[in-house]
């Protein structure tokens, strides 16, 4: 491979990962305020946000008020445990 295409490869991988960086972080961010807000109630804060943060980051979106309102984020909703008998909702 000639140094010409090597220098561009490098150069666009990393752009591209600026790019995604400065996504997550962005993503991040709305999720912890959001979060925040969710499970400032909740009698074991630091479980609620460990999940709420994972359903954030997956679905974009958190039902607003500390309970309910799921089905203002239907991806939240939906999401559950796993498969079976002790199937639970994940999301708080």
């Amino acid at each position: 491979m000639k140094p010409i295409h090597c220098a561009l490869a490098l150069l666009l991988l990393l752009l591209a990962s600026s790019h995604l960086q400065a996504t997550m972080a962005a993503a991040s961010a709305f999720c912890g305020g959001k979060c925040k807000v969710r499970c400032s109630k909740a009698s074991v804060m630091d479980r609620c946000l460990k999940y709420c943060g994972m359903c954030c980051m997956d679905c974009h979106c958190v039902p607003s008020g500390t309970y309910g309102h799921k089905d203002e984020c239907p991806c939240y909703r939906d999401k559950t445990t796993g498969v079976g008998k002790r199937r639970r909702p994940k999301c708080p």
